[in-house]
């Protein structure tokens, strides 16, 4: 199958060490470099840890793409610069800190599966930090599976962790 000269892609930043404001510039820097033009970019979210236990809270934030890229390169750019940033991976799967996180959350309506790649990102319905951002910039994206759209999911969503517009703003 032949993709378009671009694809419209929407993407999940997210920090918690360090200096996590530089963090998401850098990051954004890096995309609009390597990756395409960002079109789109929500506030700045402070959020609670998901998944696992730390002190350090998160910033969060979505961006939306127009990338000439396969799926399975951008991917592989987005674990480039994640490890160009310092991010380091101790396998296994667990959640953690880290100093960059980017994951790929929808691909325009297209479902993808891939070795390295899921998407739509498989836990957007269930996780508030990364919806809270995606409904300032695309409420009314459908989810290609469920049919549901972002401000649907965003209302539904079991999630009750603390996600709250950050006082400082990119």
């Amino acid at each position: 199958m032949k993709l378009p000269v671009t694809s419209t892609v929407i993407a999940g930043l997210g920090s918690n060490l360090g200096d996590r404001f530089y963090a998401l510039g850098r990051a954004m820097e890096f995309i609009k470099e390597e990756a395409g033009e960002i079109t789109a970019a929500s506030s700045v979210w402070e959020t609670e840890p998901w998944g696992f236990d730390t002190d350090e809270l998160f910033l969060n934030m979505v961006v939306i793409i127009e990338t000439p890229l396969t799926p399975a390169r951008l991917m592989q750019l987005f674990r480039s610069i994640e490890g160009r940033m310092g991010r380091k991976r101790s396998g296994g799967g667990k959640y953690e800190s880290r100093v960059i996180d980017l994951d790929i959350l929808f691909w325009e309506d297209r479902v993808i599966t891939l070795p390295a790649l899921e998407v739509p990102h498989p836990k957007i319905a269930s996780r508030r930090f990364v919806l809270e951002p995606l409904a300032e910039v695309a409420p009314e994206v459908v989810h290609p599976v469920t049919g549901i759209t972002v401000a649907e999911m965003l209302q539904q969503c079991d999630d009750r962790s603390d996600v709250r517009l950050s006082a400082r703003q990119l």
